[in-house]
């Protein structure tokens, strides 16, 4: 037990400059376990990488500030509330059986231990940005998956799956709406490819724990994006990534910024 506490030392990166009134963050990014977890995991590697969030970590480079969690969200997921953070029944992930051997009392201790740890991290690092600049938006990276039925089926529809779907669900939009509506509208604006991208919001998701969180504690200060993109960018299945896609979808991120921080400049005058 003492080397699985040594291991969930590296749970996560965390980087703040503070130039800039902007995070990103990918907290489904990691894919490590530690040693005894995976021992008593049943998945395949494949299996978890389907479900976790690849190369979003990749895109958090976008701001000074970036957040990235390096385990696996099938050690414990940041984004669900503490009750519902680890995994222990088919139910809590997607039907799949997580372990042939669950861990123990003394495991899942370490583990939100660790689940705690990050929290109070993320609100010591907005308290001392929003107490900077008054008012901080945080890109809550994320993915999804959209060939569930299985790799040779057709994708669902794209009527119900955008390549990037924006979660205000969790935020007091009416506080925000402005610069909601002036980031979707600049990235669809951005050039992808010599087309625009397909941006919505709340059509697959609304936001998790995590967004949910951050505008209970920093209501009027802080709006969360959760911003989830359709696995476009790889093959879900195989797990090979499509890196100019990758790149570009960075890119169109970035092209959101100056957007962003002028909307966010209005709000201070």
């Amino acid at each position: 037990m003492q080397e699985y506490h040594a291991q969930l030392k590296d749970f996560f990166f965390i980087s703040f400059e503070g130039r800039t009134p902007l995070v990103a963050t990918a907290i489904h990014d990691g894919h490590r376990l530690g040693e005894p977890l995976e021992k008593r995991c049943a998945l395949t590697d494949a299996q978890r990488l389907r479900e976790e969030d690849p190369f979003t970590g990749t895109w958090t480079a976008i701001a000074d500030n970036r957040l990235i969690a390096h385990h696996s969200r099938f050690e414990v997921d940041l984004n669900r509330p503490p009750d519902k953070a680890i995994y222990l029944e088919p139910g809590d992930a997607w039907g799949l059986n997580v372990w042939h051997t669950r861990p123990s009392a003394e495991m899942q201790a370490l583990t939100m231990k660790e689940y705690a740890n990050f929290y109070d991290r993320v609100h010591e690092k907005l308290t001392g940005l929003t107490g900077k600049f008054g008012s901080v938006v945080v890109l809550d990276l994320h993915s999804y998956c959209y060939r569930r039925n299985g790799q040779d089926a057709p994708p669902e529809e794209d009527a119900l799956n955008p390549e990037i779907n924006v979660g205000t669900g969790t935020m007091p939009r009416e506080n925000w709406a402005r610069l909601v509506d002036r980031f979707m509208g600049d990235l669809r604006q951005f050039d992808f490819q010599g087309r625009s991208l397909d941006v919505r919001e709340n059509v697959k998701f609304k936001g998790g724990y995590f967004p949910r969180w951050i505008h209970e504690n920093f209501r009027d200060s802080v709006c969360c994006l959760s911003i989830e993109a359709r696995k476009f960018f790889m093959d879900e299945w195989t797990g090979e990534p499509y890196p100019d896609v990758i790149k570009t979808v960075g890119e169109a991120l970035r092209s959101t910024l100056p957007g962003i921080l002028e909307e966010l400049s209005f709000r201070e005058q």
